[in-house]
């Protein structure tokens, strides 16, 4: 026995134990402090829905204000009434405002609760600064706000450019028109080429043009030289063309003129010499 028991394996006294896996257990949760906190929170919600439904009766009343020369305040309570979903409480004010300020001739608008059944809206018309092409307009900020204009007020300055180019015109127009005006001269037309070349017309009908190159030093020259030269013989000079490193020259009315060519620094051909890049 002591031979057989030497050779059959025993069972290892200290073999370890296998620990059981543990079942995954759901916290355990409070209804009894829990559900007085919902009927609670259920019964405010109910409470407020009962008070929207009792203060959204319908809307009886539109009030429109605002400046008017080119919007018709009926036309503004036509979109609101025909744009209008819900009462009092549940119309949506925003929408209503997008649908105002589609209107052409609308900036802004802006739309109000009345207490108790009436809508309040304040509307802000288009100011047209500009001509933008021939039936176009331009607002303050250089947005084209309106492509085709039945009523183009002439007396507007014209500016033409490539598609997209409005406001980058407009910024030109609005640096050049203050200072004019207080030589006594006025923007006529402005004018943005497809090749990038620029050319001012003044109302007394003389051309400026910059070219493309060097836009702001040359605008600074023209306001500070040849501005004076145009505003004190309007009724001799043509054009003038600022296409030059360091002068201009001028294009006179009446033949044989003498051609006057103001330059800083020492008149030279070089000084004069039309930038080949104008």
């Amino acid at each position: 026995m002591s031979l057989l028991g030497s050779l059959w394996p025993r069972r290892a006294k200290n073999r370890a134990r296998v620990e059981k896996k543990r079942r995954f257990a759901w916290p355990k949760v409070p209804w009894a402090r829990l559900t007085p906190l919902a009927l609670g929170t259920l019964a405010v919600a109910a409470l407020a829905g009962s008070i929207a439904l009792a203060l959204d009766r319908p809307v009886r009343r539109i009030d429109v204000a605002g400046s008017f020369q080119r919007v018709s305040p009926l036309d503004v309570e036509q979109v609101v009434r025909v744009q209008l979903r819900g009462g009092f409480v549940s119309a949506n004010l925003d929408t209503l405002q997008r649908a105002i300020e589609a209107l052409p001739w609308v900036d802004h608008a802006r739309v109000q609760r009345r207490w108790p059944d009436a809508l309040a809206v304040q509307v802000t018309e288009q100011a047209a600064i500009a001509r933008w092409g021939t039936t176009g307009l331009l607002n303050a900020r250089g947005e084209l706000f309106l492509k085709d204009a039945r009523h183009v007020p002439p007396e507007l300055p014209r500016l033409d450019g490539p598609e997209g180019a409005e406001r980058q015109v407009a910024e030109l127009l609005f640096e050049l028109q203050p200072k004019l005006l207080e030589s006594g001269l006025r923007v006529s037309a402005l004018k943005l080429d497809p090749r990038g070349a620029w050319e001012l017309e003044l109302a007394n009908g003389v051309a400026v043009r910059f070219g493309r190159r060097q836009l702001q030093e040359r605008v600074e020259r023209f306001l500070k030289v040849g501005a004076p030269v145009i505003a004190g013989r309007p009724s001799d000079i043509a054009f003038l063309d600022m296409r030059y490193s360091n002068g201009f020259t001028v294009g006179w009315r009446t033949p044989g003129a003498p051609q006057a060519r103001p330059a800083t620094g020492e008149e030279t051909l070089a000084n004069h010499k039309r930038d080949q890049d104008a």
